[in-house]
């Protein structure tokens, strides 16, 4: 199958491109060309997806046969400090890439990726949370996983594209900057370890729970999503259960080779932040059989240890 994968130079974007190639995809990738130091890829397409016209181009040139859409800005943290940043880049560059392809008289299959984030502060009722439950984003970022969400209905619906989308629940690994929650408590203690920072965990509100899931495990969802799921339709994606982030960072301090404090710190917490998240994936399960294979101390460990080496290297580089 000859794919393209927008924000390819991505954390995702890259695990996704090695599961593409391993199961034998023709894979084209497109990001800025900020975005691609040491990407594993022959076939990068460096373009802005806020330039029409370059888009346009690009998928006449590659012809996709399959479209995964992972370009955005992911953060909803950022997307609080400047939220017409976040809306205006993932609706615009969207919009720019469905409309290239009907522009062109293409016509393959599209992943849009949403976000558990569409649900906002679910009741108590409706966790583990199904596909019919409201959506009452709370963020920016929220807000704009929404609109991509309902645009991409809106062109199966208006130009017969086969667009299936998705809401994915948290996802980490190998490889996932430290923007984020447990990359960030990774790389905090990688520091630890080495003497660059105190032995103090500096964390936000660790009575939430979330629906974690492996990224190499949410990689090979959003293959069966998009070969398998129905256009128009719309599937949760997650673990199916839900982990306080107490307990992760409980078993990642317990990795850290120095004696570690954790300690709240005020300008980590989120006035918008959700108690529980859970994943009904029921409907995506029934449809594709896919299940998460990746035990999550061994996505802890292995996004500990990807840390911990980065942070060494960093430090050799500096000395």
């Amino acid at each position: 199958m000859r794919a393209v994968i927008t924000g390819v130079g991505g954390f995702v974007g890259r695990h996704l491109l090695r599961h593409l190639q391993a199961e034998g995809d023709d894979v084209y990738g497109i990001a800025r060309s900020s975005d691609v130091e040491g990407l594993e890829a022959s076939k990068l397409v460096c373009i802005d997806l806020f330039d029409r016209a370059a888009v346009e181009r690009a998928v006449r040139e590659t012809r996709p046969e399959a479209v995964y859409h992972l370009a955005a800005q992911s953060s909803p943290a950022e997307s609080l400090s400047d939220p017409w940043a976040t809306i205006c880049n993932n609706l615009a560059c969207q919009f720019n890439l469905l409309e290239g392809l009907v522009s062109a008289g293409l016509k393959p299959r599209v992943l849009v990726v949403g976000s558990s984030d569409e649900y906002g502060r679910v009741n108590p009722e409706d966790v583990p949370t199904h596909e019919n439950v409201p959506l009452r984003p709370a963020t920016p970022y929220a807000v704009s996983k929404v609109g991509q969400d309902v645009m991409g209905y809106q062109y199966f619906a208006q130009h017969a594209l086969p667009v299936v989308r998705v809401r994915p629940f948290n996802h980490t690994g190998p490889g996932h900057d430290a923007r984020f929650v447990i990359p960030s408590f990774a790389r905090q203690l990688a520091e630890i370890e080495v003497g660059l920072r105190s032995p103090v965990l500096r964390v936000g509100d660790l009575s939430v729970a979330r629906d974690f899931t492996d990224v190499r495990d949410m990689v090979r969802a959003y293959r069966l999503a998009l070969t398998l799921g129905v256009p128009g339709d719309v599937y949760n994606l997650g673990s199916g259960r839900a982990t306080r982030i107490a307990d992760m960072v409980g078993e990642l301090v317990s990795l850290c080779g120095v004696r570690t404090e954790t300690r709240v710190d005020p300008a980590l917490l989120r006035p918008a932040d959700i108690p529980r998240q859970e994943a009904n994936i029921q409907k995506f399960t029934a449809l594709t059989g896919w299940r998460p294979s990746i035990a999550w101390h061994t996505t802890l460990r292995d996004t500990f240890e990807y840390w911990r080496d980065k942070v060494r290297e960093e430090r050799l580089c500096a000395s």
